[in-house]
């Protein structure tokens, strides 16, 4: 299978699915037709895509395959002069905190030993995510703004009580996720409660993803893939998912033993040490940052001042 991703593209105005191979990007319609395959089948959008992931997963595998030939042949052309938009829009976002034994430390948080644990999931908005390129808002009500590369997962089929064994085969594709947070709005004085992860991770752009999502099949062991995460020009973060505390399927697991997991579902699986807070130092106005997972890609967000 060659290395794929399903990205959305954006061209004078409007978005369109594309298929990116080789670090070149096609439409999947235009591809499609190529292929001699009904667009309707795989280029609707991404969101469609995934929802019918048993069928179009391995279409799209295939038309992956041929791609560079049918380019070589004239067939097919690239597509130029566009950027990147939200690859799709997740059904729910599913965050799983203190994942990385260093990041707990860094953190000061202290955990049980994992025989006695369980993964530590909440929920952040889905409505806070956004592309490549695009800017991070920091909100007035905050000067603790941090970032955290995270691996996203992305469900493809319905599932619930899957074992760990199997829990794999619910994966559809991987993506890079920055799960931004509000260091001084997780925490609350004003109630018993004294932590508040959704109010400290859900505004709107505090979900950086993308640049495109790419097929379980095209990864092989989602435990062995480096991420790093810089902020202007220097490396912050620079760790792999073998550290992981709870692996992505121990993690789909649990969450399958709450819940019924549906296509869409996107799940940020923690991430390693070398966040703001841990170093003492948070984001401001103006900074880049710049998070990568091997294999997958790199995404690109510039923080701006929220204006009101």
């Amino acid at each position: 299978m060659n290395w794929h991703g399903l990205a959305t593209y954006q061209r004078n105005g409007s978005k369109h699915p594309g298929l990116v191979v080789n670090d070149t990007l096609y439409d999947l319609a235009q591809l499609a037709k190529a292929c001699d395959v009904d667009p309707a089948r795989v280029a609707q959008d991404i969101g469609a895509v995934i929802a019918d992931w048993a069928g179009s997963g391995p279409l799209i595998a295939t038309m992956a395959d041929r791609a560079a030939q049918l380019a070589a042949s004239g067939r097919l052309a690239a597509v130029e002069g566009a950027t990147y938009a939200v690859p799709y829009q997740p059904r729910r976002i599913f965050a799983t905190a203190s994942n990385f034994y260093e990041h707990a430390d860094e953190m000061g948080t202290k955990l049980a030993a994992r025989s006695e644990s369980q993964p530590y999931i909440f929920m952040k908005a889905e409505t806070s995510v956004v592309a490549t390129g695009e800017n991070v808002q920091m909100p007035p009500e905050t000067s603790r703004l941090d970032w955290e590369v995270e691996l996203g997962v992305v469900i493809g089929k319905t599932c619930r009580h899957v074992s760990v064994d199997d829990a794999l085969s619910a994966i559809a594709a991987y993506t890079v996720f920055n799960d931004i947070s509000a260091r001084d709005l997780n925490r609350r004085t004003d109630y018993p409660f004294t932590h508040d992860w959704f109010r400290g991770k859900s505004f709107d752009t505090f979900g950086p993803m993308g640049p495109w999502l790419v097929p379980a099949g095209c990864i092989g062991n989602p435990q062995q893939l480096r991420m790093s995460l810089a902020v202007n020009g220097e490396t912050m973060q620079d760790g792999s998912t073998s550290e992981m505390i709870f692996s992505v399927a121990e993690q789909i697991a649990y969450l399958s033993r709450i819940l019924t997991l549906h296509p869409g579902d996107l799940i940020a699986t923690g991430t390693p040490d070398g966040v703001g807070m841990g170093r003492g130092m948070y984001l401001k106005a103006g900074d880049k940052m710049v998070a990568h997972i091997e294999n997958i890609g790199t995404i690109e967000n510039t923080v701006v001042q929220e204006s009101r």
